[in-house]
């Protein structure tokens, strides 16, 4: 799905990773590790093609991607079922029932016609993951998906990447809490590599 080659990065005279290769493949969910400031957001924008500059080798993608950055994309003016309108349309033409459906999923059946900036920090990332369920993309690349994410939250989203792999997608993710180990889980260490 993604090949990257000799990857190298530095900022502000740092090196932050140099001559990084490797391969994801349909099947495979893929935690990025690394201490804060190692490159692992950096790398993702690199991965998604959204830095162009400033880096060195080459990433060749032979997917459709989604990327969900660190940030939720939530307009706050928006509610969530308009934002989920707002950024599937990207993908395609998803009816009313199949974005309610997804905002169901991830906790927010309620709170569809709420503007975004009356919903917690956690309700706002929802909005956002809930494009996990609309997107027909087999490569997804997201950036601390479990910020303020409640436990059971953070249990449902484990089970969302697992399946996504097992069923042929690919997922990345950075995160400095620890995934469940599951047979699909594989480990990038910034130093040190993929392994699984």
């Amino acid at each position: 799905m993604l090949r990257a080659q000799g990857l190298g990065l530095s900022r502000g005279g740092r090196e932050l990773f140099r001559d990084l290769s490797f391969e994801l493949r349909p099947g495979q969910l893929v935690q990025v590790e690394g201490v804060n400031g190692a490159g692992k957001t950096s790398l993702l924008r690199i991965l998604a093609g959204l830095s162009r500059y400033g880096f060195d080798g080459a990433v060749e993608r032979c997917a459709p991607l989604l990327f969900l950055g660190h940030q939720p994309a939530v307009k706050s003016l928006l509610t969530p079922r308009e934002n989920l309108a707002w950024h599937a349309a990207g993908e395609g033409d998803y009816p009313l029932a199949a974005i309610d459906a997804a905002l169901e999923r991830v906790g927010l059946f309620g709170y569809e016609d709420v503007p975004s900036h009356n919903l917690s920090a956690g309700q706002q990332r929802r909005v956002s993951l809930a494009r996990l369920y609309l997107s027909n993309s087999p490569l997804w690349l997201l950036d601390e998906p479990f910020t303020a994410i409640d436990v059971d939250g953070v249990a449902a989203l484990e089970q969302v990447f697992a399946e996504h792999a097992r069923q042929g997608g690919c997922v990345v993710l950075t995160s400095h809490q620890a995934l469940r180990p599951v047979d699909v889980l594989y480990r990038l260490c910034l130093r040190e590599g993929l392994r699984q």
